[in-house]
Protein backbone atom coordinates (compact mmCIF):
# COMPACT_ATOMS: atom_id res chain seq x y z
CA UNK A 1 0.00 0.00 0.00
CA UNK A 2 1.11 3.46 -0.85
CA UNK A 3 1.80 6.06 2.16
CA UNK A 4 -1.52 7.89 2.51
CA UNK A 5 -1.35 11.37 1.12
CA UNK A 6 -1.43 14.58 3.33
CA UNK A 7 -3.77 17.21 3.99
CA UNK A 8 -1.71 20.29 4.19
CA UNK A 9 1.14 21.57 1.80
CA UNK A 10 0.17 22.36 -1.86
CA UNK A 11 -0.62 18.94 -2.99
CA UNK A 12 -2.57 18.86 0.31
CA UNK A 13 -5.81 19.99 -1.89
CA UNK A 14 -5.88 18.50 -4.42
CA UNK A 15 -5.30 14.58 -2.35
CA UNK A 16 -8.71 16.19 -0.47
CA UNK A 17 -10.57 17.19 -2.96
CA UNK A 18 -11.46 13.37 -4.66
CA UNK A 19 -11.86 12.40 -0.90
CA UNK A 20 -14.29 15.27 0.05
CA UNK A 21 -16.69 13.99 -2.81
CA UNK A 22 -16.82 10.67 -1.24
CA UNK A 23 -17.65 12.24 1.99
CA UNK A 24 -20.46 14.52 0.56
CA UNK A 25 -21.65 11.40 -1.41
CA UNK A 26 -22.20 9.23 1.74
CA UNK A 27 -23.72 12.02 3.69
CA UNK A 28 -26.07 12.54 0.91
CA UNK A 29 -26.69 8.69 0.99
CA UNK A 30 -26.70 8.31 4.85
CA UNK A 31 -29.43 11.01 4.79
CA UNK A 32 -31.54 9.87 2.90
CA UNK A 33 -31.45 6.41 4.27
CA UNK A 34 -32.51 8.05 7.65
CA UNK A 35 -35.37 9.97 6.00
CA UNK A 36 -36.37 10.82 9.48
CA UNK A 37 -34.23 13.03 12.39
CA UNK A 38 -32.77 9.89 14.09
CA UNK A 39 -32.75 6.57 13.20
CA UNK A 40 -35.50 4.57 14.04
CA UNK A 41 -34.85 1.71 16.21
CA UNK A 42 -33.83 2.67 19.90
CA UNK A 43 -29.99 2.51 20.90
CA UNK A 44 -30.20 -1.80 20.43
CA UNK A 45 -31.02 -1.23 16.83
CA UNK A 46 -27.71 1.16 16.26
CA UNK A 47 -25.60 -0.49 17.87
CA UNK A 48 -26.32 -3.88 15.97
CA UNK A 49 -25.86 -1.53 12.77
CA UNK A 50 -22.70 -0.03 13.96
CA UNK A 51 -21.27 -3.73 14.66
CA UNK A 52 -22.66 -5.03 11.60
CA UNK A 53 -21.24 -2.15 9.44
CA UNK A 54 -17.80 -2.61 11.15
CA UNK A 55 -17.63 -6.90 10.92
CA UNK A 56 -14.63 -7.78 8.99
CA UNK A 57 -12.84 -11.33 7.98
CA UNK A 58 -10.59 -12.58 10.66
CA UNK A 59 -6.91 -11.85 10.03
CA UNK A 60 -4.54 -14.46 8.18
CA UNK A 61 -4.09 -17.19 10.45
CA UNK A 62 -6.38 -15.99 13.03
CA UNK A 63 -8.41 -18.61 15.08
CA UNK A 64 -12.54 -18.87 13.54
CA UNK A 65 -14.96 -20.38 15.32
CA UNK A 66 -18.08 -19.53 17.69
CA UNK A 67 -16.43 -16.92 20.47
CA UNK A 68 -13.19 -16.20 18.76
CA UNK A 69 -14.27 -13.22 17.01
CA UNK A 70 -15.07 -10.19 18.92
CA UNK A 71 -18.10 -8.30 17.75
CA UNK A 72 -15.95 -5.14 16.67
CA UNK A 73 -13.29 -6.70 15.01
CA UNK A 74 -13.67 -4.79 11.98
CA UNK A 75 -12.88 -1.97 13.76
CA UNK A 76 -9.36 -2.75 13.36
CA UNK A 77 -8.81 -4.79 10.59
CA UNK A 78 -5.61 -6.47 9.63
CA UNK A 79 -5.58 -5.37 5.85
CA UNK A 80 -7.02 -1.82 5.88
CA UNK A 81 -10.02 -1.43 3.29
CA UNK A 82 -8.45 1.62 1.24
CA UNK A 83 -9.34 5.50 1.77
CA UNK A 84 -12.98 5.49 -0.09
CA UNK A 85 -14.52 2.56 1.20
CA UNK A 86 -13.49 3.46 4.99
CA UNK A 87 -14.61 6.85 4.25
CA UNK A 88 -17.92 6.00 2.00
CA UNK A 89 -18.71 3.01 4.62
CA UNK A 90 -18.15 4.68 7.89
CA UNK A 91 -19.79 8.16 6.37
CA UNK A 92 -23.14 6.74 5.13
CA UNK A 93 -23.16 4.79 9.05
CA UNK A 94 -22.54 7.79 10.43
CA UNK A 95 -24.97 10.00 9.02
CA UNK A 96 -27.62 7.36 8.96
CA UNK A 97 -26.97 7.09 12.52
CA UNK A 98 -27.21 10.73 13.34
CA UNK A 99 -29.65 12.55 15.04
CA UNK A 100 -30.06 15.54 13.08
CA UNK A 101 -29.96 19.11 14.27
CA UNK A 102 -30.73 20.54 10.68
CA UNK A 103 -33.93 17.98 10.94
CA UNK A 104 -36.53 20.39 11.65
CA UNK A 105 -38.13 17.85 13.51
CA UNK A 106 -34.50 17.60 15.77
CA UNK A 107 -35.22 20.21 18.56
CA UNK A 108 -34.30 18.85 22.06
CA UNK A 109 -31.27 20.39 22.85
CA UNK A 110 -29.08 23.02 22.66
CA UNK A 111 -27.57 21.11 19.36
CA UNK A 112 -27.51 23.48 16.48
CA UNK A 113 -27.09 22.86 12.76
CA UNK A 114 -23.81 24.34 11.65
CA UNK A 115 -23.95 26.58 8.45
CA UNK A 116 -22.29 25.45 5.72
CA UNK A 117 -20.04 27.82 5.69
CA UNK A 118 -18.90 27.24 9.12
CA UNK A 119 -18.39 23.38 8.86
CA UNK A 120 -16.10 24.59 5.37
CA UNK A 121 -14.34 26.68 7.29
CA UNK A 122 -13.48 23.59 9.80
CA UNK A 123 -12.18 21.76 7.04
CA UNK A 124 -9.73 24.27 5.84
CA UNK A 125 -8.69 24.16 9.68
CA UNK A 126 -8.55 20.50 10.06
CA UNK A 127 -6.53 20.42 7.01
CA UNK A 128 -3.82 22.83 8.20
CA UNK A 129 -4.24 21.57 11.77
CA UNK A 130 -2.51 24.80 13.30
CA UNK A 131 -2.19 24.22 17.39
CA UNK A 132 -2.40 26.80 19.24
CA UNK A 133 -0.12 25.92 22.26
CA UNK A 134 2.78 27.87 20.96
CA UNK A 135 3.23 30.91 18.26
CA UNK A 136 5.61 28.83 16.30
CA UNK A 137 2.87 25.96 15.21
CA UNK A 138 0.05 28.57 14.30
CA UNK A 139 1.25 32.38 13.54
CA UNK A 140 -1.81 33.54 11.47
CA UNK A 141 -4.07 31.28 13.77
CA UNK A 142 -2.56 32.90 17.02
CA UNK A 143 -2.91 36.31 15.65
CA UNK A 144 -6.80 36.08 13.90
CA UNK A 145 -7.02 34.43 17.46
CA UNK A 146 -6.34 37.58 19.09
CA UNK A 147 -8.35 39.74 17.13
CA UNK A 148 -11.57 38.38 16.82
CA UNK A 149 -11.61 37.53 20.81
CA UNK A 150 -10.88 40.79 21.24
CA UNK A 151 -14.09 41.97 18.82
CA UNK A 152 -16.26 39.66 20.55
CA UNK A 153 -15.36 40.60 24.55
CA UNK A 154 -16.09 44.32 23.17
CA UNK A 155 -19.38 43.52 22.38
CA UNK A 156 -20.11 42.27 25.99
CA UNK A 157 -18.01 45.20 27.09
CA UNK A 158 -18.15 48.07 25.64
CA UNK A 159 -16.45 49.80 28.23
CA UNK A 160 -14.29 47.54 28.92
CA UNK A 161 -10.68 49.18 29.71
CA UNK A 162 -8.89 46.18 28.07
CA UNK A 163 -11.53 43.24 27.07
CA UNK A 164 -10.88 40.31 26.03
CA UNK A 165 -11.89 36.55 25.63
CA UNK A 166 -10.71 33.01 25.69
CA UNK A 167 -11.76 30.09 23.14
CA UNK A 168 -13.37 26.97 25.04
CA UNK A 169 -14.80 24.07 24.55
CA UNK A 170 -18.18 25.46 25.35
CA UNK A 171 -19.98 26.48 27.85
CA UNK A 172 -19.26 24.04 30.72
CA UNK A 173 -15.18 25.06 30.02
CA UNK A 174 -16.05 28.51 30.35
CA UNK A 175 -18.34 28.23 33.59
CA UNK A 176 -15.15 26.51 35.35
CA UNK A 177 -12.69 29.24 34.32
CA UNK A 178 -14.70 32.00 35.51
CA UNK A 179 -14.74 29.65 39.17
CA UNK A 180 -11.26 28.95 38.37
CA UNK A 181 -10.16 33.02 38.23
CA UNK A 182 -12.41 33.76 40.96
CA UNK A 183 -10.68 31.63 43.51
CA UNK A 184 -7.37 32.20 42.40
CA UNK A 185 -7.75 35.99 42.73
CA UNK A 186 -9.02 35.52 46.40
CA UNK A 187 -7.04 32.67 46.99
CA UNK A 188 -3.48 34.45 46.98
CA UNK A 189 -5.10 36.61 50.32
CA UNK A 190 -5.84 33.64 51.66
CA UNK A 191 -9.68 33.49 51.33
CA UNK A 192 -12.54 30.77 49.75
CA UNK A 193 -14.79 31.99 47.28
CA UNK A 194 -18.63 31.13 47.67
CA UNK A 195 -20.31 30.80 45.44
CA UNK A 196 -24.30 32.00 44.30
CA UNK A 197 -26.35 30.88 42.04
CA UNK A 198 -30.01 30.08 40.94
CA UNK A 199 -32.15 26.85 40.59
CA UNK A 200 -32.12 27.70 37.14
CA UNK A 201 -28.29 27.14 36.74
CA UNK A 202 -26.54 24.98 34.69
CA UNK A 203 -24.81 22.17 36.45
CA UNK A 204 -21.43 23.11 35.23
CA UNK A 205 -21.38 25.47 38.20
CA UNK A 206 -22.31 22.82 40.61
CA UNK A 207 -19.52 20.73 38.91
CA UNK A 208 -16.87 23.40 38.95
CA UNK A 209 -16.88 23.66 42.33
CA UNK A 210 -16.47 20.26 43.13
CA UNK A 211 -13.64 20.28 40.71
CA UNK A 212 -11.85 23.37 41.75
CA UNK A 213 -12.35 22.29 45.79
CA UNK A 214 -14.76 25.05 46.24
CA UNK A 215 -17.46 24.99 48.87
CA UNK A 216 -20.92 23.71 47.36
CA UNK A 217 -23.03 26.74 46.16
CA UNK A 218 -25.66 28.42 47.89
CA UNK A 219 -28.74 27.85 45.94
CA UNK A 220 -31.44 30.55 45.72
CA UNK A 221 -34.77 30.21 44.24
CA UNK A 222 -35.76 31.20 40.87
CA UNK A 223 -39.86 30.43 41.72
CA UNK A 224 -40.67 32.03 38.25
CA UNK A 225 -37.66 30.74 36.41
CA UNK A 226 -35.38 33.24 37.73
CA UNK A 227 -33.46 34.30 40.15
CA UNK A 228 -35.44 35.75 43.31
CA UNK A 229 -34.00 38.86 43.94
CA UNK A 230 -35.42 39.30 47.57
CA UNK A 231 -33.93 35.63 48.24
CA UNK A 232 -30.56 37.01 46.73
CA UNK A 233 -30.67 40.16 48.84
CA UNK A 234 -30.94 37.42 51.96
CA UNK A 235 -28.60 34.93 51.16
CA UNK A 236 -25.72 37.57 50.29
CA UNK A 237 -26.63 39.84 53.39
CA UNK A 238 -25.70 36.02 55.70
CA UNK A 239 -22.80 35.13 54.21
CA UNK A 240 -19.25 36.40 54.67
CA UNK A 241 -16.11 36.16 52.66
CA UNK A 242 -15.61 36.64 49.01
CA UNK A 243 -18.47 35.62 46.43
CA UNK A 244 -19.06 35.02 43.44
CA UNK A 245 -23.30 35.23 42.18
CA UNK A 246 -23.69 33.63 38.83
CA UNK A 247 -26.45 34.59 37.09
CA UNK A 248 -28.07 32.65 33.63
CA UNK A 249 -28.97 34.80 30.46
CA UNK A 250 -30.30 31.51 28.80
CA UNK A 251 -31.37 29.07 31.56
CA UNK A 252 -31.34 25.57 29.47
CA UNK A 253 -34.63 24.36 30.26
CA UNK A 254 -36.74 27.27 29.67
CA UNK A 255 -34.51 29.68 28.41
CA UNK A 256 -35.26 32.19 30.88
CA UNK A 257 -32.25 35.59 31.77
CA UNK A 258 -32.27 36.57 35.20
CA UNK A 259 -32.30 40.24 35.80
CA UNK A 260 -28.59 41.38 34.69
CA UNK A 261 -29.20 44.42 36.00
CA UNK A 262 -30.50 44.46 39.31
CA UNK A 263 -28.67 41.01 40.16
CA UNK A 264 -25.35 43.33 38.89
CA UNK A 265 -26.97 45.99 42.00
CA UNK A 266 -27.01 44.11 44.06
CA UNK A 267 -23.26 42.37 44.10
CA UNK A 268 -22.39 45.86 43.92
CA UNK A 269 -24.24 46.33 47.69
CA UNK A 270 -23.21 43.51 49.15
CA UNK A 271 -19.32 43.29 47.65
CA UNK A 272 -19.75 40.42 45.44
CA UNK A 273 -18.70 39.73 41.74
CA UNK A 274 -20.63 38.73 39.21
CA UNK A 275 -20.44 35.59 36.54
CA UNK A 276 -22.99 35.31 33.96
CA UNK A 277 -23.80 32.29 32.07
CA UNK A 278 -24.78 33.63 28.99
CA UNK A 279 -23.74 30.72 26.95
CA UNK A 280 -27.23 30.21 25.25
CA UNK A 281 -28.52 33.93 25.33
CA UNK A 282 -25.50 35.86 24.86
CA UNK A 283 -25.62 36.07 20.41
CA UNK A 284 -28.67 38.36 21.31
CA UNK A 285 -26.24 40.83 21.40
CA UNK A 286 -26.46 40.61 17.66
CA UNK A 287 -30.12 41.01 17.60
CA UNK A 288 -30.71 45.09 17.41
CA UNK A 289 -34.21 44.09 18.58
CA UNK A 290 -33.77 41.97 21.29
CA UNK A 291 -30.16 42.78 22.75
CA UNK A 292 -32.04 44.93 25.51
CA UNK A 293 -32.79 41.85 27.05
CA UNK A 294 -29.23 41.58 27.87
CA UNK A 295 -28.67 44.49 30.04
CA UNK A 296 -26.36 44.36 32.47
CA UNK A 297 -24.30 41.90 31.14
CA UNK A 298 -21.59 44.14 30.86
CA UNK A 299 -21.31 44.98 34.55
CA UNK A 300 -20.67 41.25 34.82
CA UNK A 301 -16.64 40.49 35.53
CA UNK A 302 -16.50 37.04 33.72
CA UNK A 303 -19.06 36.33 31.13
CA UNK A 304 -19.78 32.37 29.54
CA UNK A 305 -20.83 32.72 25.83
CA UNK A 306 -20.73 30.05 23.45
CA UNK A 307 -21.53 30.17 19.48
CA UNK A 308 -22.22 27.11 18.87
CA UNK A 309 -25.64 27.40 20.09
CA UNK A 310 -27.06 30.53 18.56
CA UNK A 311 -23.95 30.95 16.48
CA UNK A 312 -24.63 28.15 14.11
CA UNK A 313 -20.86 26.62 14.71
CA UNK A 314 -20.13 23.35 14.38
CA UNK A 315 -18.64 22.27 17.99
CA UNK A 316 -17.11 23.42 19.47
CA UNK A 317 -17.44 27.31 20.06
CA UNK A 318 -17.42 28.73 23.30
CA UNK A 319 -15.45 31.48 24.91
CA UNK A 320 -14.92 33.39 28.23
CA UNK A 321 -15.24 37.29 28.29
CA UNK A 322 -13.93 39.41 30.44
CA UNK A 323 -13.39 43.44 30.88
CA UNK A 324 -10.08 43.28 31.16
CA UNK A 325 -7.59 41.02 30.02
CA UNK A 326 -5.43 41.69 33.31
CA UNK A 327 -7.81 39.46 35.13
CA UNK A 328 -6.60 37.06 33.06
CA UNK A 329 -2.94 36.67 34.41
CA UNK A 330 -4.07 34.06 36.48
CA UNK A 331 -3.69 31.61 33.72
CA UNK A 332 -0.19 32.48 32.76
CA UNK A 333 1.92 29.31 32.73
CA UNK A 334 5.70 28.15 31.31
CA UNK A 335 6.94 25.63 29.72
CA UNK A 336 10.40 26.22 28.70
CA UNK A 337 9.56 24.31 25.43
CA UNK A 338 6.59 26.15 24.30
CA UNK A 339 7.28 29.83 25.84
CA UNK A 340 10.96 30.63 27.14
CA UNK A 341 11.22 33.84 28.33
CA UNK A 342 13.62 35.11 26.28
CA UNK A 343 11.61 34.11 23.21
CA UNK A 344 8.56 36.04 25.16
CA UNK A 345 10.85 38.85 25.64
CA UNK A 346 12.44 38.64 22.05
CA UNK A 347 8.45 39.29 20.50
CA UNK A 348 7.59 35.86 20.24
CA UNK A 349 3.14 35.51 21.40
CA UNK A 350 2.83 33.38 24.88
CA UNK A 351 -0.16 30.92 24.14
CA UNK A 352 -0.57 29.05 27.60
CA UNK A 353 -1.51 31.86 29.26
CA UNK A 354 -5.01 31.71 27.05
CA UNK A 355 -5.88 28.38 27.93
CA UNK A 356 -5.91 25.09 30.23
CA UNK A 357 -5.25 23.05 27.44
CA UNK A 358 -2.08 22.42 25.39
CA UNK A 359 -3.02 21.13 22.40
CA UNK A 360 -6.08 23.16 20.96
CA UNK A 361 -7.33 23.45 17.72
CA UNK A 362 -8.35 26.93 16.04
CA UNK A 363 -12.16 26.95 16.56
CA UNK A 364 -11.60 30.84 16.20
CA UNK A 365 -11.57 30.19 12.45
CA UNK A 366 -14.86 29.18 11.66
CA UNK A 367 -15.86 32.01 13.90
CA UNK A 368 -13.88 34.71 11.88
CA UNK A 369 -15.06 33.55 8.72
CA UNK A 370 -18.89 33.65 9.85
CA UNK A 371 -18.80 36.68 11.37
CA UNK A 372 -17.02 38.11 7.95
CA UNK A 373 -19.54 36.79 6.01
CA UNK A 374 -22.50 37.46 7.90
CA UNK A 375 -21.86 40.45 10.00
CA UNK A 376 -23.47 41.46 13.22
CA UNK A 377 -26.99 42.08 11.19
CA UNK A 378 -26.71 38.56 9.35
CA UNK A 379 -26.29 36.61 12.48
CA UNK A 380 -28.91 39.15 14.35
CA UNK A 381 -31.40 38.27 11.65
CA UNK A 382 -30.78 34.15 12.18
CA UNK A 383 -31.13 34.79 16.37
CA UNK A 384 -34.68 36.71 15.35
CA UNK A 385 -35.71 33.84 13.24
CA UNK A 386 -35.34 31.00 15.58
CA UNK A 387 -37.09 33.10 18.31
CA UNK A 388 -39.90 33.82 16.06
CA UNK A 389 -40.16 30.58 15.66
CA UNK A 390 -40.77 29.56 19.08
CA UNK A 391 -43.62 32.74 19.61
CA UNK A 392 -44.75 31.09 16.53
CA UNK A 393 -44.83 27.65 18.04
CA UNK A 394 -45.69 28.79 21.53
CA UNK A 395 -48.98 30.64 19.64
CA UNK A 396 -50.24 27.21 18.09
CA UNK A 397 -50.44 24.96 21.50
CA UNK A 398 -52.47 27.51 22.91
CA UNK A 399 -54.49 27.08 19.80
CA UNK A 400 -54.83 23.37 20.53
CA UNK A 401 -57.35 22.15 23.38
CA UNK A 402 -54.97 18.87 23.42
CA UNK A 403 -52.23 20.37 24.52
CA UNK A 404 -51.04 22.65 27.19
CA UNK A 405 -48.05 25.61 27.04
CA UNK A 406 -46.14 26.20 29.92
CA UNK A 407 -45.04 29.44 29.57
CA UNK A 408 -44.27 32.55 26.84
CA UNK A 409 -41.23 31.78 25.37
CA UNK A 410 -37.83 34.03 26.60
CA UNK A 411 -35.60 32.98 23.92
CA UNK A 412 -36.02 30.06 21.41
CA UNK A 413 -37.15 27.24 23.51
CA UNK A 414 -40.88 25.88 24.27
CA UNK A 415 -41.93 23.81 26.92
CA UNK A 416 -45.57 22.06 26.09
CA UNK A 417 -47.30 18.77 26.95
CA UNK A 418 -50.45 17.02 26.16
CA UNK A 419 -53.28 18.54 28.86
CA UNK A 420 -54.30 15.33 30.06
CA UNK A 421 -51.12 13.24 30.34
CA UNK A 422 -48.96 12.75 33.69
CA UNK A 423 -45.36 12.64 34.06
CA UNK A 424 -44.93 9.11 32.94
CA UNK A 425 -47.54 9.55 29.71
CA UNK A 426 -45.19 12.71 28.44
CA UNK A 427 -41.87 10.67 29.08
CA UNK A 428 -43.15 8.06 27.31
CA UNK A 429 -44.53 10.25 24.26
CA UNK A 430 -40.90 11.38 24.11
CA UNK A 431 -39.42 7.59 23.78
CA UNK A 432 -41.99 6.68 21.54
CA UNK A 433 -40.75 9.32 19.26
CA UNK A 434 -37.35 9.30 19.37
CA UNK A 435 -38.05 5.34 18.97
CA UNK A 436 -39.27 5.43 15.94
CA UNK A 437 -37.39 7.89 14.53
CA UNK A 438 -39.65 10.56 14.49
CA UNK A 439 -39.13 13.40 16.37
CA UNK A 440 -36.26 14.56 18.86
CA UNK A 441 -37.93 16.50 21.53
CA UNK A 442 -36.25 17.50 24.76
CA UNK A 443 -37.85 16.96 28.70
CA UNK A 444 -37.67 19.25 31.42
CA UNK A 445 -38.63 20.04 35.24
CA UNK A 446 -40.98 22.90 34.71
CA UNK A 447 -41.36 25.91 37.06
CA UNK A 448 -44.94 23.68 38.72
CA UNK A 449 -42.75 20.46 39.15
CA UNK A 450 -43.91 18.70 36.47
CA UNK A 451 -42.51 17.22 33.09
CA UNK A 452 -43.28 19.19 30.10
CA UNK A 453 -41.96 18.15 26.41
CA UNK A 454 -39.12 20.64 25.50
CA UNK A 455 -38.94 21.78 22.04
CA UNK A 456 -35.44 24.10 21.41
CA UNK A 457 -35.50 25.67 18.11
CA UNK A 458 -32.35 26.90 16.50
CA UNK A 459 -32.94 25.96 12.53
CA UNK A 460 -33.46 28.89 11.05
CA UNK A 461 -35.34 27.00 7.93
CA UNK A 462 -37.66 25.49 9.75
CA UNK A 463 -41.27 26.46 8.91
CA UNK A 464 -44.26 27.07 10.45
CA UNK A 465 -45.68 23.75 8.90
CA UNK A 466 -42.78 21.91 10.31
CA UNK A 467 -43.90 23.26 13.61
CA UNK A 468 -47.73 21.97 13.08
CA UNK A 469 -46.21 18.49 12.38
CA UNK A 470 -44.30 18.20 15.46
CA UNK A 471 -47.44 18.93 17.54
CA UNK A 472 -49.57 16.31 15.36
CA UNK A 473 -47.13 14.00 15.95
CA UNK A 474 -47.15 14.51 19.49
CA UNK A 475 -50.99 14.43 19.70
CA UNK A 476 -51.12 11.19 17.46
CA UNK A 477 -48.77 9.15 20.42
CA UNK A 478 -50.74 10.91 22.84
CA UNK A 479 -54.06 8.69 21.72
CA UNK A 480 -52.30 5.53 21.24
Amino acid sequence: MSTPSLAGGPAGPDALRPLVDTVLDALHEGAAARVGPLPPGGPATVTAHVRRTLAAPPAPGAPTGPGTTPPDAGALPHTGTGEHEALRTLTRLLAHGAADPAHPHCAAHLHTPPLALAAAADLAAAALNPSLDSWDQAPAAAALEEAVTRALATEVHPTGPDPDALVTTGGTEANQLALLLARERHGRLGATVQTVCGAGTHHSVHRAAWLLGLPEPVTVPAPGGTLDLTALDAVLSGLRGPLLVTATAGTTDTGRIDPLTEIADLCDAHGAELHVDAAYGGPLLFSETRRHLLAGLDRARTVTLDLHKLGWQPLAAGLLAVPDRALLRPLGHTADYLNADDDTEAGLPDLLGRSLRTSRRPDIFKIAVTLRALGRTGLGALVDRVCDLAQHLADLVEKRPGLELHDRPALSTVLFRPARADDTGVAAIRRTLLTEGRAVLGRARGTDGRLWLKATLLNPHTTPDDLAQILNLVEGSTTR
